[in-house]
C-alpha cells in the first residue's frame, strides 16, 4: 500500500476514499458500529493491514474509534463526508446546468 503525505483535508478524505477496501469499511459501518475484529472479519487481510486502513480512515476523519471495554469499537463519521459532498456539490451544479443548456438546445434544433 502506498502511503502519501496528503495536504488538506479534503486530499485525506479523498485518498482515503481510493481505496476500495476502506470504501467497502464505510459502506459497512453505514449499518453499524463494529468492533475491529468485526470490522476485520469478511477481509482476507491481516489484522495489522486491516489496523493500517483504519488508521487512514481515522485520519481522514472519516470514522472515530471508541473504548468500549477492552474492545475498540468504530464509528462512521458522517459529518466529514458532509464535506466532501458539499465540495462535489459545487462541480454537481456546474454539470446540472451543462445538461439543462443541452437539453435546451436539443428541444429548439
Amino acid at each position: 500500500m502506498v502511503e502519501y503525505a496528503l495536504s488538506t483535508p479534503l486530499d485525506s478524505i479523498f485518498g482515503s476514499l481510493a481505496d476500495p477496501t476502506r470504501r467497502d469499511i464505510l459502506r459497512r459501518l453505514v449499518e453499524s458500529d463494529m468492533s475491529v475484529g468485526e470490522v476485520a472479519e469478511p477481509y482476507d487481510l491481516t489484522y495489522a493491514a486491516i489496523s493500517k486502513h483504519l488508521k487512514v480512515l481515522e485520519d481522514a476523519r472519516l470514522v472515530v474509534k471508541r473504548k468500549m471495554g477492552k474492545e475498540r469499537i468504530v464509528c462512521l463519521a458522517p459529518q466529514t463526508l458532509a464535506e466532501a459532498d458539499g465540495y462535489l456539490g459545487q462541480y454537481r451544479q456546474m454539470w446540472q446546468d451543462r445538461f439543462d443548456s443541452l437539453e435546451q438546445y436539443l428541444k429548439e434544433g
